[in-house]
């Protein structure tokens, strides 16, 4: 082989070390700053999500949240997380695990769970509950939400390990990962509802009188 085909040899061979590299960075900054693909492991979240279904979680919907490795690199709220959003965020008992749970509390609030029904800051009116695999079970709380945290529940309420059985209480706006989108698992579904039950609790607190 010639000198110069040997050197036309390295520089293809370079040209696609090259695009590996790029392939390989865009890859790993869509997957630790943009979005999230995670299997589902347990029934906490049915029947909105169900066991070993797969989900695309939003990094960046409350701002910059940058994980490397798994670790908490830099975070940047741009936007508050609202009231039935679902989260992907690490689990307050463990950092090391994530979880994924609908938010139900906001900073400041006062949650009371009582006969199975949520209230807020002592209203008369619970929280809508439409989207729960059955009737909850149980009394708890009450519970007021520090700032800049969040109480959170899964849909499967008698079978969820959420914010009523955690050491740690509250997520932390900082150990929020990501907002759960879509649901790719057959059959496919958008998983952005919060805006529906947000309206349907507002209309019945106006009802009310509240």
């Amino acid at each position: 082989m010639s000198k110069m085909d040997k050197a036309a040899v390295i520089k293809e061979v370079l040209e696609y070390v090259k695009m590996i590299i790029v392939v390989v960075a865009v890859v790993f900054l869509i997957d630790e700053v943009v979005l999230i693909n995670a299997k589902i492991p347990s029934a906490s979240m049915e029947n909105t999500i169900m066991t070993k279904n797969r989900i695309f979680g939003f990094r960046m919907a409350y701002g910059i949240n940058f994980d490397f490795l798994g670790k908490d690199v830099y975070t940047k709220k741009l936007k508050d997380p609202e009231r039935f959003d679902i989260i992907i965020f690490r689990y307050p008992d463990d950092e090391s695990s994530l979880f994924i749970k609908r938010l139900i509390g906001l900073p400041g609030e006062k949650v009371m769970i009582q006969d199975g029904k949520v209230y807020i800051n002592d209203s008369q009116v619970p929280l809508p509950d439409g989207f729960i695999r059955e009737p909850m079970r149980g009394s708890f709380g009450p519970y007021l939400v520090p700032e800049d945290c969040y109480f959170m529940l899964g849909d499967n309420r008698n079978n969820s390990k959420d914010s009523r059985y955690w050491t740690n209480t509250f997520v932390t706006f900082d150990q929020i990962v990501g907002k759960a989108i879509f649901r790719y698992f057959w059959p496919p579904k958008i998983l952005d509802d919060s805006d529906k039950w947000q309206q349907e609790y507002e209309q019945a607190l106006a009802q009310a009188g509240q």
